[in-house]
């Protein structure tokens, strides 16, 4: 769980390097095509139904669209702010999953700890918010909290639709595939300047997030999720922003304040209280 940590940590930093030679919506279309045929190759080696009438096709359309812009929002605001500042407004979004939960599925009241854990994470965002120092820019820090409101709501719809009931590998490959097929398109009518003379390196950062994040870290979750309780492994997520910031300063020189770490340190510890298992 904290090697899965590092390597979403890490993620943020390779969309950012490789936006110089490939335009942003068109890099995250790449990177969810890519994923869907590998989550595909696997699902059909393994055995996995993919096709059978479970009544998710609708949920899962709109979880794939939520999805593709999730990450619209990223690869886009990666490009306008820091990468240590991308990754901390990106991973409020544990909390707006508990806010959306406590609304619209039933069963998960949100408690005391994890109402203290929103306040802690919010009281955190205001503060990276009005935070000038830290080499960031208010749309690219506005689209890592949009990003963030996306993935809650992906994260919601799937636990209050038939998408809870069908494997875990085909709620990936409708996320996959589906938002692939809406940002292909939107890269072209927002005009983007497609790809460029492709180096190396932009080539491995393209491989990492297809091979690695995509691929092999979404299925390495979900078996874990398979053995382990999800309480317990969703405290782990924590450690993420922790690396993403550490990331950002050592690879891409961010230099951030005081008052982002402090900023970072709320977020944190809001996380932690939202996802601490409740006690028997």
């Amino acid at each position: 769980m904290v090697l899965l940590c590092a390597i979403w940590g890490f993620q943020q930093v390779a969309m950012k390097f490789a936006t110089a030679e490939i335009a942003p919506i068109l890099q995250a279309a790449i990177r969810s095509a890519g994923g869907a045929l590998l989550v595909f190759a696997w699902a059909r080696w393994r055995g996995v139904a993919l096709f059978a009438r479970d009544q998710s096709l609708r949920p899962g359309l709109l979880a794939g669209l939520l999805f593709g812009l999730e990450f619209v929002f990223i690869f886009v605001g990666v490009e306008r702010t820091t990468v240590s500042r991308m990754v901390v407004f990106l991973y409020t979004a544990p909390c707006f999953t508990v806010l959306g939960l406590h609304f619209f599925v039933a069963g998960e009241r949100m408690g005391w700890r994890q109402g203290a854990g929103v306040l802690l994470a919010f009281g955190g965002l205001m503060l990276a918010f009005i935070d000038k120092a830290a080499g960031g820019s208010l749309l690219g820090d506005a689209f890592g909290v949009l990003a963030a409101l996306f993935w809650a709501a992906t994260t919601v719809l799937i636990r209050a639709t038939a998408l809870a009931r069908v494997t875990a590998t085909k709620v990936l490959l409708y996320q996959l595939v589906v938002s692939a097929a809406v940002m292909f398109p939107l890269s072209w009518l927002a005009g983007e300047r497609g790809i460029a003379v492709l180096s190396a390196p932009t080539l491995w950062a393209m491989t990492y997030q297809i091979l690695i994040v995509a691929f092999a870290s979404y299925l390495a979750w979900f078996w874990l999720l398979t053995r382990y309780l999800a309480g317990r492994l969703l405290v782990f997520s924590f450690l993420t922003p922790l690396f993403g910031v550490w990331f950002g300063m050592i690879l891409m020189h961010d230099q951030p304040s005081l008052h982002f770490f402090a900023a970072a340190a709320l977020v944190v510890a809001g996380i932690v209280l939202v996802n601490l298992p409740a006690r028997k």
